[in-house]
């Protein structure tokens, strides 16, 4: 390894703690959230293997402290927030004391018993939500899959508008419908385009949207915009996102001003924040961009991620016979079109402020083949071509007991470690 190389995420680094075969989470993964146990007090901890440790235990025993910082406060905490806050210096100290802590050849924590209480199975953890949301911002970054709806809406014209390869597109969602893995997802109720006069009544084209959010640290003062060369010491690291749309209310509201209720009824976040600096050795170069961005937006280094996002479908009946979720969409974030460091660039360079918690959602990620969209809307041709999931079911969007799972790893299955992001999942009910 180079002397100058991340040590935490070096492919040679082990463990003392048990790590099983193929487990999303090696010592190289280390993602952060938030955990209870036994009806307790909730507290930061990192995921290993099929384990936690316990952040609040480490801090509280010494092992962590950190000068200026109040680390026992820091993780005795039920969200992320005053750790996202602390800032870089802060993130990479713990991450390296951490990793350093559980690696094979460190025994600080096994002497005196201190494992016993420091190290928890994550098998009977109660997994919360990991951060305060402040402000959510959805993207439309992917190329493919701008294009795929472009096509379908704009049969006769160009499937991008103008503006798109100038600007990241994007909306303010509602940052108060941001979910944890697992919420359930009631059916919205709205207008939808009707004969002659719109209807009204609970949506019949419930969508999943396959993303990928990263998570800001220290926030920004109102009318300094954050340069794309500044980016890495504001954004702490990335969270699955499930976006749920209502496509036939979003059809009929989204002009003039873009999504609304469409989309705010429900935003699906993981339970695991993965750090920028576990992705180091997943960085790509983004797709080229053509024509050259306005200098604003014009970003350095690699900052596409090559991470493999599975979408799984289960419905009641393949749940009663016990069948295994289905498959339905395979697609990469490494093609996404615009960036992070664009998107934070471009959302602050009005002089809008960013806060700790903001969450920036990529828009839906799709590839160039079918088995790779992001979305039922593409998948199924909007609603043209249901999906066969066997034992005589199909889809075009989602019924009530569906449960859509978003599953992500980073690497191409090959490179060890492989390290995973966690799932993120939601089922859909009926309407409260």
């Amino acid at each position: 390894m180079a002397a100058n190389a991340d040590p935490t995420v070096d492919p040679g680094l082990t463990s003392w703690v048990r790590v099983p075969s193929r487990s999303p989470f090696p010592i190289q993964a280390l993602p952060y959230g938030v955990f209870a146990r036994n009806g307790g007090r909730p507290r930061v901890g990192v995921a290993i293997g099929d384990q936690i440790l316990d952040l609040a235990v480490l801090a509280d025993a010494g092992l962590l402290t950190l000068p200026g910082q109040l680390q026992v406060s820091m993780f005795d905490q039920a969200r992320l927030d005053s750790f996202l806050a602390a800032g870089r210096s802060v993130w990479i100290a713990v991450r390296r004391r951490v990793s350093k802590l559980l690696s094979s050849s460190n025994t600080e924590i096994l002497d005196g018993g201190l494992a016993a209480r420091a190290v928890v199975p994550q098998d009977g953890s109660t997994l919360l939500q990991p951060f305060t949301v402040g402000d959510f911002v959805d993207f439309y970054s992917s190329l493919e899959h701008a294009t795929n709806l472009g096509r379908m809406f704009r049969p006769d014209g160009d499937p991008l508008l103008p503006n798109w390869r100038h600007l990241p597109v994007g909306y303010h969602g509602r940052a108060g419908t941001v979910v944890g893995s697992g919420s359930l997802i009631p059916r919205p109720s709205g207008q939808r385009r009707g004969d002659g006069t719109p209807e009204f009544g609970p949506s019949t084209r419930v969508d999943f949207e396959v993303e990928l959010g990263f998570v800001i640290g220290p926030g920004s003062k109102r009318g300094s915009p954050i340069p794309t060369d500044r980016a890495a010491e504001h954004i702490f690291g990335v969270v699955l996102v499930n976006d749920w749309s209502a496509r036939d209310i979003q059809a009929w509201e989204y002009q003039p001003l873009g999504p609304f209720l469409g989309k705010s009824f429900a935003t699906s976040i993981g339970h695991w924040v993965t750090p920028l600096d576990a992705l180091g050795p997943y960085r790509v170069s983004p797709p080229p961009q053509v024509p050259e961005p306005l200098p604003y937006l014009r970003a350095g280094g690699a900052w596409g991620f090559d991470i493999d996002l599975e979408v799984l479908l289960s419905t009641e009946a393949m749940r009663r016979r016990g069948s295994a979720p289905k498959r339905i969409s395979l697609t990469n974030f490494a093609s996404m079109y615009w960036t992070m460091p664009q998107q934070l660039a471009h959302a602050t360079i009005n002089g809008a402020s960013v806060r700790t918690g903001d969450l920036f959602a990529s828009g839906t990620i799709s590839g160039s083949d079918p088995g790779s969209y992001g979305s039922l809307i593409e998948l199924t041709e909007n609603g043209t071509q249901p999906i066969d999931l066997g034992g005589g079911e199909t889809r075009t969007f989602l019924e009530d007991g569906d449960e859509i799972s978003i599953v992500g790893r980073a690497g191409d299955g090959f490179r060890i470690p492989q390290i995973g992001l966690g799932s993120v999942s939601g089922r859909v009910t009926t309407t409260d």
